[in-house]
């Protein structure tokens, strides 16, 4: 049953998001896909960069469904986590300090005013000192996992990159088909991290990423540039702070923290479909 179902539109450094607390099963989670694809469109709907369901859960206090724009399922979004922690506590489904269950396991959250912190998995299949041969150039980038997979790559103009159409040929390069990959071109500036990302299943250039910006502070710490908590400026403006424990290239305890806003609730209706 999707009329009138009761939705909240939130943005967390510059990714925006739809969320629809759905405790009473009410949304059938095989209409999700094709729902997300029609909410989040820009020109003819509400438009986000995802759809978040918040379902209930046996394991913590609440079980989320995650669908990119284009309809593709992820198993994570850093941003995303955030406003739905933040959501929940809203509603009084879970109190300030939480936890709630992805396609990767279980987030712990922390809310603090409209600051929301939430735990990371480990990152995985960390590969350093890449080369890639694309569009007739040969870069340099870093791959790694923090609950979605990004490539990173480091530039001298972070202002002058072709995010769109470079980003596109690498997320979907040889290299990591099937899956594909976000890009993330970074400029280490001495005291923070400034980034631009283009964003699988938006397929385009987002304002913000949260687990890119967490992808981008790790691999710059394993470069030698960056501390914990490492600050990173996206292309929305907003700081977003990630934490971290490394010994050697081994890193655990990770969290990403940021501001989040509620734009604005309302009700969808039939029309729409």
């Amino acid at each position: 049953m999707i009329e009138d179902t009761l939705f909240y539109k939130m943005t967390a450094g510059g990714n925006d998001f739809i969320l629809i607390p759905d405790f009473e099963n009410r949304v059938e989670e095989n209409l999700l896909c094709d729902l997300s694809k029609k909410l989040c469109h820009r020109q003819f709907s509400v438009g986000a960069d995802g759809l978040i369901v918040l379902k209930p859960s046996q394991r913590a206090h609440f079980r989320w469904l995650f669908f990119n724009a284009d309809g593709s399922e992820a198993e994570m979004c850093g941003n995303g986590g955030r406003c739905a922690a933040f959501l929940a506590h809203l509603l009084k489904k879970a109190p300030s300090e939480l936890m709630f269950e992805t396609k990767i396991g279980l987030i712990k959250g922390w809310i603090k005013g409209k600051t929301v912190k939430i735990s990371l998995p480990p990152p995985c299949d960390l590969k350093l000192g890449l080369e890639i041969e694309v569009e007739g150039k040969r870069l340099q980038a870093d791959f790694i996992n923090t609950g979605v997979p990004h490539l990173v790559v480091f530039v001298e103009d972070l202002e002058r990159v072709d995010v769109k159409n470079l980003g596109r040929a690498l997320r979907f390069h040889p290299l990591f088909m099937p899956a594909g990959t976000n890009v993330d071109f970074v400029k280490w500036d001495g005291e923070s991290l400034r980034m631009r990302t283009y964003e699988r299943g938006v397929e385009d250039e987002t304002f913000s990423c949260g687990t890119g910006a967490t992808a981008s502070a790790l691999i710059a710490h394993l470069k030698g540039l960056a501390s914990s908590p490492t600050k990173v400026i996206t292309l929305g403006g907003e700081a977003l702070w990630i934490y971290y424990e490394s010994e050697g290239n081994v890193i655990k305890e990770v969290a990403l923290e940021g501001p989040v806003r509620l734009v604005y609730e309302g009700r969808l209706k039939e029309a729409i479909w």
